[in-house]
């Protein structure tokens, strides 16, 4: 969505690429973004297409008479017929599977990647059983859009081109800069004006900080009740101080606790080395000063909002999240909203100081054609999405109709992106409004970076209406400080599907393992000095050689 506040749910999805084939879905198994003058969407097909679609939809949402439903109905002669579940992640894979599993599955898929989408081993299994239709020539007949960004992305090719040269299914492209460094901390800076301190630079600076949050009574109620830091079980805030150590590719907000890296080009684990055991033992420190709340690594999200929107006088002094509305909310009487600001990556005792890089985009299908589908269906989806790939597609689908819920950008308007010239500004309907008009999520084809910077934004970055500049000035304290050398690319790599199921119960053991041991060392359960070694070679009994391995090869077929 580009509306940042408007997913709370979106940036708590599970994104590891094979989880779901472990837990059963396998039984069955932007460069421009301007229209393309050869626009294939405006030319209707033979008689009207009777296409059954299963989307997921929001509260309060009804795509059978939404707006948009109709625009698209009405401009490639489709008689929609839909099946829909939830948004909500903890429901809606079960429906799919379901349906999938039943063979009563319809003629298309439009999904939402942080709610549920078909993962690359699905695609694959899909494929092998003449269930997903090949688009490549459909795409390139009608589809010139689509074909635009394959010809033009190599990351968005790579995730949507299964190793056998075909596509069966079209991943999301989102180049949403703020969440492509999902590991930041916000702190209180009006606290720290009033006890006369500087943004922290140094891991030690940010001690001193805390420590001065924690004694200092900032909040001036004269109780010594300050939280220094805190976080929630989602936004760990273990990444952001372990980058001050050794380069962390946690994505925190996506729930991914996997520490795979690239080691000299060979695929390696963060959690077994020397730096992480460093980065660990300061945060230990801090834990030991009384600086992390108790529950900061084990309590919801909403118990974070509550020590944000603490009733009485501002008691949270920092915390690690994507966005500081995850803990406060916006438009506070008392403009608490307004008083956190992001912390630049901290230098370490070694000179370290980077952060958590994640790509924007999940592999695997949001949008999937099945053998139930007519040639007439098939040309008809894909014109359908091909429009979703084009500016007034994405505009349409996202805000609404132009007047309504976006409007072309006065000359006077500020782009989010400097480097970019103001195109459009969202006009910020409801949500009962917004239900009405737009598919929001569902629409999200091609907001890559140069449409989202594009986005004409209030220049007031404490306002909410300027709330995705704040985040996106924000970004730009850490962008850059991702060692790309290391990132492993996830997205543009397919594992094997024998394999998939073994790789994805490793995977599982060896993050929770990470987890489990990582708090055990920080709570001080364990100990960091006798227990180290023991650590080490309790990755052995979890097939962590097996499992590099497995990486390693399914790497190395991608790089070719």
């Amino acid at each position: 969505m580009m509306s940042t506040t408007g997913s709370r749910a979106g940036r708590r999805r599970l994104s590891v690429a094979l989880t779901a084939a472990a837990s059963g879905v396998a039984l069955l198994a932007l460069a421009g973004c301007t229209p393309s003058s050869a626009s294939a969407g405006d030319d209707k097909i033979g008689g009207t297409a009777h296409l059954s679609v299963f989307a997921q939809q929001g509260a309060g949402q009804d795509l059978a008479t939404n707006a948009f439903t109709k625009e698209v109905a009405k401009k490639f002669n489709i008689d929609f017929t839909w099946q829909t579940t939830t948004q909500d992640s903890s429901v809606a894979p079960e429906k799919r599977q379901i349906l999938m599993a039943s063979g009563d599955y319809p003629d298309a898929f439009l999904l939402i990647p942080w709610v549920d989408q078909f993962n690359q081993v699905d695609v694959e299994k899909l494929a092998q059983q003449g269930v997903a239709v090949p688009l490549n020539d459909l795409i390139k007949q009608y589809a010139p859009d689509i074909q635009k960004v394959l010809d033009s992305n190599a990351d968005y090719k790579a995730m949507a081109t299964s190793p056998d040269g075909k596509i069966y299914g079209l991943p999301q492209l989102a180049e949403t800069q703020h969440i492509q460094y999902p590991s930041k901390l916000w702190i209180n800076t009006d606290w720290l004006k009033k006890l006369n301190l500087s943004m922290p630079k140094t891991t030690e600076d940010m001690k001193k900080v805390l420590e001065a949050f924690k004694d200092g009574d900032p909040n001036g109620n004269g109780a010594k009740d300050e939280i220094p830091l805190s976080g929630d079980s989602h936004d760990t805030l273990i990444p952001y101080f372990m980058n001050a150590f050794i380069y962390d590719p946690q994505n925190p907000d996506k729930g991914i606790q996997s520490t795979t890296v690239l080691n000299k080009g060979k695929v390696d684990i963060q959690a077994n080395k020397d730096g992480w055991r460093d980065g660990l033992k300061y945060i230990r420190s801090l834990w030991q000063a009384g600086l992390i709340d108790k529950g900061a690594f084990t309590q919801n999200p909403a118990a974070l909002a509550q020590e944000g929107n603490n009733a009485g006088p501002v008691v949270l002094g920092s915390a690690s999240a994507l966005h500081p509305y995850i803990f406060v909310s916006p438009g506070a009487k008392d403009g608490r909203d307004k008083q956190y600001d992001a912390v630049p990556p901290l230098t370490g005792p070694d000179g370290a100081d980077y952060a958590t890089y994640a790509f924007g985009s999940t592999p695997g299908a949001t949008f999937l054609l099945t053998n139930k589908a007519s040639k007439n269906d098939q040309v008809a989806a894909i014109k359908l999405v091909n429009y979703l790939f084009t500016e007034k597609g994405q505009l349409d689908g996202n805000f609404g109709p132009e007047g309504k819920g976006w409007a072309k950008a006065a000359a006077s308007d500020k782009a989010l992106d400097p480097s970019e010239k103001p195109a459009f500004t969202n006009l910020q309907l409801s949500q009962d409004a917004a239900n009405a008009v737009q598919w929001g999520a569902l629409s999200t084809y091609n907001q890559n970076a140069a449409f989202r910077g594009s986005q004409a934004v209030p220049t007031d970055i404490y306002d909410t209406s300027g709330y995705e500049r704040r985040l996106f000035d924000a970004t730009q304290l850490y962008k850059g400080h991702e060692d790309t050398s290391q990132v492993y690319p996830t997205w543009r790599v397919w594992p094997d599907p024998a394999k998939a199921t073994q790789i994805a119960t490793q995977q599982t053991n060896i993050d929770n393992y990470v987890t489990q041991n990582a708090l055990a060392f920080i709570t001080g359960s364990k100990n960091i000095d006798t227990d180290w070694d023991s650590y080490v070679k309790g990755f052995d009994g979890l097939g962590l050689k097996d499992y590099l391995s497995s990486l390693q090869t399914a790497y190395d077929k991608s790089k070719k």
